[in-house]
């Protein structure tokens, strides 16, 4: 699939965008994007706590689509660590621990749901607990 032009791909990025911060440096990125296979799409990270998608999720979900429809690769970073330790995520409280068993239950469920919008064939799924999980 050919790549579209720099400022056909910004034009389709920018819809339903406020502002691109910075925008410079997006069209530097764009630019030098290697194809075939261009790893300058939209990331996402989320934790999987539960199993429910919700309207929060749709903006980065729909943006990221966008660039995989212009033949980038999504890279989506799964927070199966965050969920083991707890991780309160701005809030008060800490939220409560959860299994390995349920983390990986959760984090099916979720990208089931997710790969309703994105094609999950086409994207890279990062578990965080790559990085923080003792091998």
């Amino acid at each position: 699939m050919p790549f579209p032009p720099v400022e056909e791909q910004l034009a389709v990025i920018r819809r339903g965008t406020e502002q691109i911060v910075p925008e410079p440096e997006l069209v530097e990125k764009l630019e030098k994007s290697p194809p075939p296979t261009r790893r300058c799409g939209s990331s996402t990270a989320s934790t999987p706590p539960g199993i429910d998608l919700h309207l929060g999720h749709t903006v980065p979900m729909r943006k990221m689509r966008q660039f995989q429809a212009l033949g980038h690769q999504a890279v989506i970073i799964l927070g199966n660590y965050t969920a083991l330790v707890g991780d309160p995520s701005g809030r008060d409280e800490t939220r409560a621990r959860l299994t390995a068993e349920q983390v990986e239950a959760n984090a099916a469920d979720y990208l089931g749901q997710l790969g309703k919008v994105i094609d999950l064939d086409a994207a890279e799924v990062v578990p965080n607990g790559d990085w923080g999980l003792p091998r």
